[in-house]
Formats: structure tokens, sequence, C-alpha cells
């Protein structure tokens, strides 16, 4: 009996990681009605995160109210898996961008609620936060969760405040003393796909917050404001990460999970196979299926399909990528791991015209790539 791996990314816009595994899997039962088929659905660490970790491990989703992008109650979620030890928070989940609908504005929303959904997974006895970065309406580079878990924050009058995008610039002290003691016993790890710094041209103003409804005007207020939340860093915290990678994901969450708690930035594909024992699952695997919308020169810096093809590799285990596009210059691919990669357009027409078509043509090339298996590998 046949043992199949399937791990895909998602191709945005169009199918579900989670929609794509449950066609692979038809498509292959066509073939092989026997064979021991494991799905594993992954996502970014946006939206779908936390559905995509309790699909492929199980687990309890887990409703709280907690604050929304613009201090407003609201009913937010999370997911907690390993037998209740380990949580999975997206952000997007209560400071997410289709939250703000049609009133935009990174100056004054907050992250504030992505603190509150900590403290209640870690109260439940997690001993370990899984943090999605991705899909966030904020610049306020994670203070707001921080103030909700303790961090105090003061101007130059010496009044405290919860900092957003449009007020980092009045920060003139920051005391870590009363953050929530049990987090120093908490493993965390954000998920991270993007190495932008903190600020500058490549930073999380200037890169994201256009598309989170920031005029060139504003871009520049909310830039400023990292680098001034940076400077207080140096002083008061002695630290400054405003240059790792990944500082300035999430409107900058990716600089606050560090500096105020402690958290590893990891890319989001390693924290998926870390989390399901991938490598264990592998052990006695057949094939592996993986994909993405379109494999690039992007992709072979380390996304999904690269990141497992580098253990697939190790493992002497063949890596089929089905994909909805193939680029020019990815032959590396190959090189990393991957065994071949297919694209299911199998009829040449327009994008619009080829998302209707998409199930139909990822079943028919999983179906055919199976076909062609059954008769040539005994």
């Amino acid at each position: 009996m046949s043992k199949f791996l399937l791990i895909p990314d998602s191709f945005k816009g169009t199918m579900s990681s989670e929609e794509i595994c449950s066609i692979m899997e038809k498509a292959i039962r066509q073939t092989y009605p026997d064979a021991d088929i494991i799905s594993i659905p992954v996502a970014d660490g946006g939206e779908g995160s936390v559905d995509a970790f309790l699909r492929a491990m199980g687990g309890d989703r887990v409703t709280v109210t907690v604050k929304g992008p613009f201090f407003n109650d609201m009913e937010a979620f999370y997911g907690i898996i390993d037998n209740g030890q380990t949580a999975v928070i997206e952000m997007s989940a209560c400071a997410g961008l289709p939250l703000v609908e049609d009133n935009p504005n990174p100056k004054i929303t907050t992250t504030y609620g992505v603190g509150q959904l900590m403290e209640d997974a870690i109260q439940r006895g997690c001993k370990k936060i899984i943090m999605g970065l991705g899909g966030s309406c904020t610049n306020d580079a994670g203070a707001g969760a921080a103030a909700s878990l303790g961090v105090v924050f003061t101007d130059k009058n010496g009044n405290s405040f919860v900092p957003v995008g449009g007020t980092l610039k009045d920060i003139e002290h920051i005391d870590t003393s009363k953050l929530l003691p049990s987090l120093k016993e908490i493993e965390l790890i954000a998920m991270c796909d993007i190495d932008n710094p903190l600020f500058g041209e490549k930073g999380a103003a200037y890169i994201f917050a256009p598309q989170k409804g920031a005029s060139p005007e504003v871009v520049k207020e909310l830039d400023d404001g990292l680098k001034k939340l940076d400077q207080v860093l140096q002083k008061d915290l002695k630290l400054s990460v405003a240059e790792v990678k990944g500082a300035g994901s999430a409107g900058g969450m990716g600089c606050g999970m560090v500096a105020f708690f402690g958290a590893s930035l990891q890319m989001g594909i390693e924290t998926v196979l870390d989390t399901v024992k991938f490598d264990e699952l592998l052990k006695d695997a057949d094939y592996v299926l993986s994909g993405e919308g379109k494999i690039d020169t992007q992709s072979i810096r380390g996304k999904v399909v690269i990141g497992i093809a580098k253990r697939t590799k190790k493992a002497n285990v063949p890596l089929i990528a089905i994909v909805g596009d193939i680029d020019e210059g990815i032959e590396e691919a190959y090189e990393k791991g991957v065994s071949g990669i297919f694209s299911i357009n199998r009829v040449a027409v327009e994008y619009k015209d080829a998302k209707k078509r998409a199930k139909q043509d990822l079943f028919l090339t999983v179906d055919n790539l199976m076909r062609y298996m059954k008769v040539t590998v005994k």
C-alpha cells in the first residue's frame, strides 16, 4: 500500500490548501483506492492558519471576546493543538485588514486584542504559542499587544498610553517590569515569510501601509514612529531588532514579538513542518505532493515547496510539485529536492478563465499523474 503526504500551499484567490488536499486525495484514490493518504494543509500565518493546523492535527477552536482594530469589543478565535500544550493564533483574527472594512487607517488601528488572545491561551495552560503574522491592518509594531500584557508606554509628560501607529512617535519610555510573568515560561514562535526590516524604504510602513489605507504623507509619519520606537527600545531595553529579518512584517509586529516577548521569527513552512512532526511522517512515505499558485524565483528563496523539498531530499522521498504556473529560471528547484513540477493549466486561457476551471484541472492533472505512475512505477 502506497503512502502519500499531501502538503500544498493555497493557490491564492483560487483554492485553499484544504480544498487542494481534498481534490488531490480524490484523484489519487481513483488509481490507488487503498492508499494511506495524510493531508497537511498549509497556511502562511495569515487568515486560515488556525483552521489549517486544526485540520492537520486536530484540537479545539476557542472563541474569546477581545478588542478589535478600533478598540471595539469583538469575538475572535484561536486554536489549541498538541493535547492542550500549543496555541495557534493568527493576528488577523482581531487585527486583520478585512475587519476595518471601508475604513482602513493604520494610524489608529491596534494589536491590543492579539495580546488578549495570548493571555487567554496562557491561562488555559498552553506552554507554547505559534503566532501567525500576516494580513494585518495595523502599524503599531505590536505595542498594543504589549500594552495588553503589561508593558507600560509613557509620553514626555509621564502619562501612560496605548500606542497605535500614529502615536509611536510619542513614546519616551518603555517599562516591561509589569509584563505578564507567566510569559517567561512560554515558548513563542512567530510565523513570518518576509524579510523586511522595521523601517526605511523596505520597512513596514513604506512597503505595506499603502495597502492598509495610508497616503504617502501618512506612510512617512508611520515610518518616523517606527524609528522612534527603535530609539526608545535601544535606550530602555538595550536592544534593537530593527534590522532583524522580518521585523517589519505585519506592521512591525515581527519587531514587537521579538522585543517585547522574546519570540523567535521563523519561516511559516518550517513552523508547520516542525509542529506536525513532518520528519516522522516522512519516514515511511512513498511520495509527497506539494504545490503553490506559481513557482518562480521567489519560491526558490524558501517558501512552501522548497522548504518541504529540503526535507524530502534528505529522506530520499520523491516530491512532486503541482502548481498553477511555472515561471522561467526555476531549475534550482530540482537541485533543492523537487523531483518534478507539473502545471494544472491544461488549456492556454487567460487567468480569469483559468480560475473557473482550476479545481477540475487540478483533479485531472493529479489523476493523469497517478495513472502514469501506476503503469511505470513497480
